[in-house]
């Protein structure tokens, strides 16, 4: 305490020689002795003498925290000359370790980079094997789902067996799925093939070849059905195959999710939607909706798994497939494709209600009307999709002709 009363005597010494300090050294003064105030719970007479090394550590802090640091602060106030000096000192001392740093670290980003290239090289061609890497991305998946959800199973191989089993059965009804799909939206029912579009004279090879395939695909439907009825409708139950309803709802919307035939009809029902805020771009979204999902899906799995069972090999497996190389597969495709769309429309703001009612809420290039819209400097009016479809081609406004400035 007599420290800190010598060191504030001089401190208004130095005050008394700059009357421009005064108001400066009574703020000062007052921060003192709260840090006083605040500083006595924690230091006692015997504090040191019987506290152990990490709680006379902690002391220490409260100390500095509560006395040391305000004086400095207020010290820099009031002693300019004196606290620049040291100001000055610290702050070179932060450049150079700054410096130090960037030196080292510069080398060493390097090291990784080299080491990474033929990993990076190999994950990017097994991005290519899109079935393949759908396919694991959904093992891993079930097996993490079954080791959380089915665990009142006896048998030590049922796990295994119930993923394999479920994925399996979703396959049966994605390829009944994509097979009615197919027929929905067929166009040429004939049978025959012809020589060229104009022409009216039939390959016979050809024609035979299709008539084959066709027929083959329904008997090949017809018999996958038959066996689904049997198994589900007439319950005929699998041996180790006894998945849980939460497990089967779960597993099926991951699979839906990472499916094409799926996503196709998902994509083309948040097309049917036609959501404005989306801007006609339901395409590039719809694949970012539904990575984003299966990843948090995992996310949301791997704590309680590791924490309640420790099966670290599934664990470390969905990390790497299903949140790291499909956060990966993310960036690169479906997020690159959307930031290069947005990218056009970033100049232009969205139109508010006010302006779009002043032009009568009408589009200039499709002529219909706008519930969303972007205006360009020359102040017109547009969807964004017909703005962005216009820039494609040139940089002038449909209208006027002004052209955009847009840096690239």
């Amino acid at each position: 305490m007599g420290m800190i009363t010598r060191v504030r005597g001089r401190l208004h010494s130095i005050s008394k020689l700059n009357p421009q300090y005064y108001q400066e050294e009574k703020i000062a003064q007052t921060v003192c002795l709260l840090s006083v105030v605040f500083l006595m719970p924690y230091v006692g007479h015997n504090s040191f003498m019987g506290m152990p090394m990490l709680l006379a550590f902690c002391s220490w802090l409260n100390n500095y925290s509560c006395v040391a640091a305000p004086l400095l602060v207020t010290a820099k106030e009031i002693c300019n000359p004196v606290s620049s000096i040291a100001v000055t000192h610290f702050r070179k001392l932060l450049i150079t370790l700054q410096e130090l740093a960037q030196a080292m670290w510069g080398p060493f980003l390097n090291v990784i980079r080299m080491l990474y290239a033929p990993i990076d090289r190999t994950e990017r061609a097994f991005f290519r094997m899109q079935n393949l890497f759908t396919l694991i991305n959904q093992i891993t998946f079930f097996l993490l789902a079954d080791a959380l959800l089915n665990t009142y199973t006896t048998s030590k191989k049922a796990g295994h067996v119930t993923s394999l089993y479920s994925l399996m059965f979703y396959n049966v009804i994605s390829y009944c799925t994509c097979y009615i799909k197919e027929l929905i939206e067929k166009e040429d029912w004939s049978p025959y093939v012809h020589i060229t579009k104009a022409s009216n004279v039939k390959h016979l090879a050809m024609t035979t070849t299709k008539i084959v395939l066709e027929f083959t695909k329904a008997v090949t439907f017809i018999i996958t059905v038959i066996f689904m009825l049997l198994v589900f409708g007439l319950e005929q139950k699998l041996e180790n195959y006894q998945p849980s309803t939460c497990y089967t709802i779960i597993t099926w919307l991951f699979y839906m999710s990472t499916e094409k035939v799926f996503t196709d009809i998902f994509k083309s029902a948040i097309q049917f939607l036609q959501l404005d805020y989306l801007e006609s771009l339901e395409l590039l979204y719809t694949p970012v909706f539904l990575q984003s999902f299966t990843m948090v899906l995992t996310g949301i799995f791997i704590l309680p798994v590791m924490v309640l069972y420790g099966k670290y090999r599934i664990i470390l497996m969905a990390l790497y497939f299903n949140i790291y190389l499909r956060y990966k597969h993310l960036n690169l495709f479906a997020l690159n494709d959307l930031r290069q769309e947005q990218k056009a429309l970033v100049p232009f703001r969205h139109a508010t209600s006010e302006e779009l009612n002043g032009f009568d809420d009408i589009c200039a290039v499709c002529l219909s009307p706008m519930k969303l819209a972007r205006i360009t400097p020359c102040h017109h009016l547009f969807h964004a999709d017909c703005l962005r479809q216009c820039l494609k081609t040139s940089n002038n406004c449909p209208i006027c002709k002004q052209e955009y400035i847009i840096l690239r």
